[in-house]
């Protein structure tokens, strides 16, 4: 009797490759939101900071030429 070939894989290590593209995607998703947070805190922090030492003009209007 003939035993069949064994069958290789085209590429060895496809896997472990995906995991680690699914990985990478993964934090670079949470560096941008971690960046867009950290963003978003420190302009509120500053309004705070405004808002706490008596000014009443700390929001910024911006108003579009016409």
């Amino acid at each position: 009797m003939d035993k069949p070939a064994p069958q290789h894989d085209p590429e060895p290590g496809g896997e472990s490759r995906r995991g680690a593209v699914v990985g990478l995607v993964i934090v670079v998703a949470l560096l941008a939101v971690g960046l867009w947070l950290a963003r978003e805190l420190g302009s509120a922090s500053r309004i705070q900071d405004c808002v706490m030492s008596g000014r009443s003009n700390c929001e910024p209007i911006d108003v579009s030429p016409r």
